[in-house]
């Protein structure tokens, strides 16, 4: 016990501050981008449905380091965007925190719009008509009718996102590196101390992650049994 109590001592806790405060903003983004856009696309034709569905997705199924490679490419300094916001505005993507939120949110942002858009699509369009010839706006609409309707898709999906964002580590890597107490996230410390052959603090750090994602997962369930109580069992 003692020994045990000297290793948590000893401990870098950053990891677990990095990885939950990159899961909270890169959520908080998702949430809204995803929103948005599974809503547009709800909404367009089926050609442009097809074609922004295939891109918006696309992060979910390329392997993360290819998706950090892309955002490499874009924002490395030494390309015209990344040059352009750091010269004009300051502002730095690679081997920074801005970095792991970036790559979090491209990579996570995916489930966020799937579920959003999957929610969005099985409310019954009836109520929609019926808030329209009560003369509502479409932005009440939205919020008042579509939103409420779509609550269990959306919060699963707003959990889903953040333990994605929380466990990223391919993009992460990639973009932002793996800096102690500035970008170094728990996946990637689990990384870096297993190369060192350092396997209990690997294994704190693994039942650490697993201990949040039951949580999550148990969250979601809970979330879940809620809304199925208002439904009809047959």
């Amino acid at each position: 016990m003692n020994s045990f109590m000297q290793f948590l001592s000893g401990l870098d806790w950053s990891p677990l501050f990095i990885s939950l405060k990159t899961g909270i903003v890169a959520t908080v983004i998702s949430f809204f981008l995803g929103i948005f856009a599974a809503r547009k696309v709800v909404k367009a034709s089926p050609g442009v449905r097809a074609a922004a569905d295939g891109i918006l997705t696309l992060p979910m199924v390329l392997p993360p380091t290819v998706a950090g490679f892309f955002l490499l490419l874009i924002f490395s300094t030494r390309r015209p965007l990344g040059s352009a916001l750091y010269s004009n505005f300051g502002i730095k993507a690679v081997q920074t925190w801005l970095g792991c939120v970036i790559a979090a949110t491209v990579i996570a942002f995916p489930l966020m719009y799937r579920n959003a858009r999957a929610a969005f699509e099985q409310i019954d369009v009836n109520l929609v008509y019926a808030a329209r010839t009560l003369g509502m706006s479409e932005t009440r609409i939205f919020w008042r009718v579509i939103m409420p309707c779509s609550g269990p898709g959306i919060v699963s999906g707003t959990i889903l996102t953040f333990a994605r964002a929380l466990g990223e580590y391919g993009a992460t890597s990639m973009l932002a590196g793996n800096i102690p107490g500035k970008t170094g996230t728990i996946s990637q410390k689990i990384a870096m101390v297993i190369q060192n052959g350092d396997y209990a603090t690997a294994g704190f750090w693994v039942a650490v992650i697993m201990i949040i994602a039951f949580l999550i997962i148990l969250l979601m369930n809970l979330v879940t049994a809620r809304h199925m109580k208002n439904k009809v069992r047959y």
